[in-house]
Formats: C-alpha cells, structure tokens, sequence
C-alpha cells in the first residue's frame, strides 16, 4: 500500500468528490478512484457507498482518513524540515517567456535558500521540452500548457494564468478589439507556439479568414513591429521592460479572451523528488514576486 493513496483517501473526504479530490492531488478522475479501490482491497471492505449518483466515504473511511492524517502531516514535515541540506542537480527545461520573467526571481530564491541546487537550464519550447522530459533527457521543465491538457502521463501544477492582450501602437485612437483587429495588419505570433495558437484561434473567432501580415516567433520583435505603427498582435500580458522600450499599449480582450496556464512539469516518479519540489517552490514564489511587481 502506498501512502500516496491515504493522502488521496483523505483529500476526497475533505473535498466531497472524486473529481474535485483529483484536482487538489494533482491527479485525474480515473487515478483516483483507482487508489480508492486499491484501498479497498487493502483494507478488505468498500471505503464508499457507490448506490447513489454521488459516492460516498462510509464510516470505516472516515476513520481510516481521521486515523492517517496526523501521521501523514508529521511525515510531510519531518520531510520538509529535516536537517540534511538540499544538494544535487536538477535539469530544467524553461520556454522564452519564462526565462525572462520568473527564472530571474526563482534563481535568485534558490541560491539564498537552497545553494547546495545546481541548475541545469534547457531552453526551449513546449513540445520540444515535453519530448525532453518523457524521454528522461530533463528533470522537470516550467512552461506554457498545450491547450489538450497535456499528458496525463505526467505530473502538471499549474503556477499562474496569463492572460492574452492587445497590443497596439500608443497612440492609435481607442476602439474594440474587434474593430482594431479588423482595420489594422495583424502580426500574428507563431503558431507553433501554445500562445501563438491561443491567439490564432482567438482572432480566427473575431474576425474570420483574417490574413497575417507576417507570421513572427519572438514576442519582443512583435511589440518592437507595433511599436512602429507597423501592426497589432495579440500576445501575452507584457512584461514591464517591453511597455517602457517601445510605444506600445496593452487592450484587455475581455472575459472571452483567451488565457496561457504556466505550469511546472515533471515525471509522475519525481513528484515528491524534494530536489525537484524545491524548485517548483522557487517557481511559485516567483509567481508571487512577479504579480506584486505588475501591480
């Protein structure tokens, strides 16, 4: 029996429901309730009483959970706090986007608190990371969720959503995206790129049959094209270096616009690997850091 299936046990009574107990453990639906019956082969009796449309725990369950979840927190700690420092390499993979806005701030956290952490940084993008990580060539990776979910295969936290903009030359009259979209060239951001779809499928959804005027992977040489009138994009929220270095504006697209999910990646095996776990903190953090500092 694994202790990772008495944690799922109790996040399920804590959350009413499989479906939500799958989110808060990281895990889907199916993974869950196959714990719950690995748990009740254990145990030799049903944990859930399955007769109405919604499962629910029996009273052998919630002393099974009442039972385990001290022990669990005590060993939660004893891991989290031991005097042994941290040391050892992690290979990590990072898109562009995060190289510039959280890798910063979480390189920073690392040496402070955990200097005994090499990193080793593999640049690249989504797909080529994912590759990297189920082929065992990287160890953990921070980037842009594809728009499927991503492989259930692995073990996805999701840090941070970003939302898509508008970007437009500072001094182009106000208006609606739609109409700034339909009258201006579009710069269209890479769709090879999970944003670069995003932005595709949103601007395809505004204005239909819309023609590029040119097809462009890096962000910076986007806002840089903006910023000399010569066309609008739609890309992700602008950092602050961007806004300052050209004569560009950001235009909300509203609660139908689209949103990137920045997440940390790993192996469902590393999940409770306390080098990799360090670093997704670090990325968490960050995530922190970075949101005051916008603000």
């Amino acid at each position: 029996m694994k202790l990772q299936n008495l944690a799922t046990l109790s996040a399920v009574i804590s959350h009413g429901s499989f479906a939500a107990a799958a989110e808060q453990v990281h895990l889907t639906r199916s993974a869950v309730s196959l714990q719950m019956k690995q748990l009740e082969d254990y145990f030799g009796q049903p944990l859930f009483d399955r007769s109405g449309r919604n499962v629910r725990p029996t009273a052998f369950a919630k002393e099974v959970a009442s039972t385990v979840d001290g022990a669990l927190a005590d060993i939660e700690a004893l891991r989290r706090h031991s005097g042994q420092v941290l040391s050892g390499r992690v290979r990590l993979g990072l898109t562009g986007s995060v190289q510039t806005t959280l890798m910063p701030v979480a390189f920073a956290d690392l040496l402070q608190r955990a200097p005994g952490i090499e990193l080793r940084i593999e640049p690249g993008n989504t797909p080529e990371l994912l590759n990297q990580l189920k082929a065992g060539q990287i160890d953990a990776a921070v980037i842009i969720r594809p728009l499927t979910g991503g492989s259930s295969r692995l073990h996805w936290i999701e840090l941070m959503k970003e939302p898509m903009v508008l970007v437009v030359p500072r001094d182009l009259p106000p208006s609606s995206p739609a109409r700034m979209l339909r009258e201006q060239p579009w710069i269209r951001f890479d769709r090879q790129l999970v944003a670069g779809r995003m932005a595709a499928q949103y601007v395809e959804q505004l204005i239909p049959q819309k023609q590029a005027l040119v097809d462009m992977e890096s962000s910076d040489a986007i806002v840089a094209m903006v910023g000399r009138g010569i066309g609008v994009s739609v890309l992700p929220k602008l950092r602050r270096e961007q806004l300052w270095a050209h004569a560009v504006r950001e235009v909300a697209l509203g609660p139908n616009g689209p949103e990137r999910q920045i997440a940390f990646v790993c192996r469902k095996a590393d999940a409770e690997n306390r080098l990799i776990d360090r670093v997704r903190a670090a990325f968490a953090d960050a995530v922190v850091v970075t949101n005051e500092e916008r603000d």
